[in-house]
């Protein structure tokens, strides 16, 4: 039976149906934050604080290329495929899908290439070493090759969210696995790599296998040949397209980009103590992650399909809760991050708690603001959160160009904060006014309220 976006035993809160699929993805991503703090402290004991610069490096530069050649398709079938979904019309969906997917196809190709410049021309800079560059290479191939964004979003336009936590398990209980292996039969930076190639390949497989299963009538090979008249199928698509690849690319550099820089500035000790603070922060701050992913299909579906008020509401509901959920995160981790990096890497680490805190308060800064660029996207104005996204990677910059010099790798966390702070004021601001304009244009169209 083919999937829909909506049954009938589904709660009739917009919330509660988006609170149902935070559920879900706390499930899954509980087990995971569990399994990857396990395989993280065995990565940092077992390859020591400079070899575990070098995986952070390697690592970090993959999910920058991931990110940046990725071309974040899943925003645009969960954009456009909810309404597909929602009129059942599979055809136009399974076209809009088999797009997503070539897309993939073409950002892993142009990734290799950007990859083989990096490693082959720049891992001097980056404080590589040499007899790592070509294990980097190809392990950032893989990574690559390993993109799950079409099916992500086919399996969340489906509103498959529960689908999804068995599929992204397989992540970090092969990861956790396979690290107790290495660690226990001889433990070495190539091997771990091997691994985590591997294991985010065969998780690749399978969520195409889930997509197709959940989606049969839309999951076909036919639909290749005519995978681009989605173009004209969905007014606005390649406007849409290239506005969220451009604010995804501006995104990883805020992400990734600091690693990188501290790999540049500092050096790769440094870099590993930064990776797993800002693995230890991202961890905390997950709320964050699950939020976007709910909130994101959610709030598409409620601009298809639901009242003005309705749609309203539940951006501002999920803003408060974010924002509390923020809050609390930054109080844990002011009172015990340090002792959690020294019980994750050994007490060399525990000097990463002075970049554990701006780097918490960035990731509690983004999920305060899990909303906005919903609300923005799903509205039409995807514009206005390219030009948030710009203006906070410019002010990060700024910022981070100014204070490494004296700071180092606490420069770097601390001038993330500054643009993230800007950023929230500023995409928040531009929420805000859309969701007046959206009241006030219901308003002059139903006089009577």
């Amino acid at each position: 039976m083919e999937a829909n976006a909506q049954t009938p035993d589904e709660p009739r809160s917009l919330l509660s149906r988006m609170l149902k699929n935070v559920a879900w993805l706390i499930g899954g991503k509980g087990f995971g934050a569990v399994c990857s703090l396990i395989y993280l402290a065995i990565l940092t004991r077992s390859l020591g604080l400079k070899d575990f610069g070098h995986f952070a490096l390697i690592f970090g530069t993959a999910q920058a290329l991931i990110a940046i050649a990725g071309f974040q398709t899943w925003r645009t079938v969960v954009r456009f495929g909810v309404q597909h979904i929602h009129d059942h019309d599979w055809a136009g969906f399974g076209r809009l899908s088999m797009m997503a997917f070539i897309l993939d196809v073409v950002g892993a190709i142009i990734g290799c290439a950007i990859a083989y410049v990096v490693f082959y021309q720049f891992a001097a800079e980056l404080d590589l070493n040499p007899r790592l560059v070509d294990t980097a290479f190809w392990f950032n191939v893989a990574a690559l090759w390993a993109l799950v964004s079409a099916p992500t979003g086919i399996v969340r336009a489906l509103d498959r969210f529960d689908i999804a936590v068995y599929v992204e398990a397989i992540v970090p209980a092969g990861r956790l696995l396979a690290a107790g292996i290495i660690a226990a039969t001889g433990p070495s930076l190539i091997r771990f790599l091997i691994a985590w190639a591997v294991i985010d390949l065969i998780e690749a497989a399978v969520y195409w296998i889930v997509a197709r299963k959940l989606s049969p009538r839309a999951i076909r090979l036919r639909y290749l040949g005519t995978a681009f008249d989605a173009r004209k199928e969905n007014p606005g698509l390649v406007r849409f397209f290239g506005i969220t690849y451009v604010s995804a690319t501006l995104e990883a550099v805020f992400r990734h980009g600091p690693l990188l820089a501290v790999g540049y500035f500092v050096g790769t000790s440094a870099a590993g103590i930064y990776r797993l603070a800002h693995q230890l922060a991202q961890g905390l701050a997950k709320l964050s992650t699950l939020l976007s992913r709910a909130a994101y299909a959610e709030i598409a579906r409620a601009s298809v399909a639901s009242a003005t008020q309705e749609f309203r509401q539940l951006a501002w509901q999920t803003t408060r809760l974010a924002g509390v959920g923020g809050a609390i995160v930054v109080i844990f981790v002011s009172a015990v991050g340090g002792h959690i990096l020294a019980l994750l890497g050994g007490e060399e680490f525990r000097m990463g708690y002075t970049i554990l805190i701006p780097l918490t308060i960035v990731t509690s800064l983004e999920l305060a603001s899990v909303a906005f660029e919903p609300v923005l996207h799903s509205t039409g104005r995807a514009r206005l959160s390219l030009f948030a996204r710009f203006v906070t990677v410019l002010t990060a910059g700024i910022a981070l160009v100014l204070l490494v010099q004296n700071y180092e790798e606490q420069g770097v966390a601390w001038g993330l904060v500054i643009g993230a702070a800007v950023g929230y004021v500023v995409m928040g601001l531009m929420a805000y006014i859309t969701l007046r304009k959206i009241d006030a244009d219901a308003t002059t169209a139903d006089p009577s309220t």
